[in-house]
């Protein structure tokens, strides 16, 4: 079975590759360094120190593991080709019940940050808003219910 490909901006994957070598080079000498502090402390089998040190060691190891993960499916978001139809890297204004415009880009799910107006393609707002275009309505299952959108503006 092919791997689903990791939808990325190139911003954002450039930020996930800055990541992963800080992680690569920095943060993996800083952790070893720890670990060899607390050897350094006795004796390790009761030393909260060496745990702790080892507790980072295998977040550091986990978090490089997701990052080459991700990178090595990573697909770069293309400008979207249209203004017309909603895609990945679009950037949708919507409204809802006739409410003030909110404003979302389409980003890869590594990617989303609501919190700055980049959601997901894989969100129950933004697979509904896929494909679709300006003036079309939209109706989101969300946790509260069912909402309704209208695209007011794709670009």
């Amino acid at each position: 079975m092919e791997e689903k490909p990791t939808y990325l901006t190139a911003a954002g994957k450039q930020k996930l590759q800055d990541e992963l070598e800080y992680l690569r080079t920095v943060r993996r000498l800083e952790v070893a360094h720890h670990i060899n502090e607390a050897k350094d402390g006795g004796d390790i089998s009761e030393n909260a120190g060496y745990d702790e040190a080892k507790n980072e060691q295998a977040f550091v190891e986990g978090r490089i593991r997701t990052l080459e993960v991700l990178l090595a499916r990573a697909k770069v978001i293309a400008e979207p080709k249209s203004e017309d139809a909603v895609s990945l890297g679009s950037t949708v204004t919507v409204t809802e019940n006739g409410g003030d415009p909110e404003a979302f880009q389409i980003v890869g799910s590594p990617e989303a940050d609501p919190s700055k107006g980049r959601i997901s393609d894989e969100s129950p707002l933004g697979r509904s808003l896929m494909g679709q275009h300006a003036g079309d309505r939209v109706v989101v299952r969300a946790p509260d219910g069912l909402r309704e959108f209208e695209i007011v503006e794709v670009r």
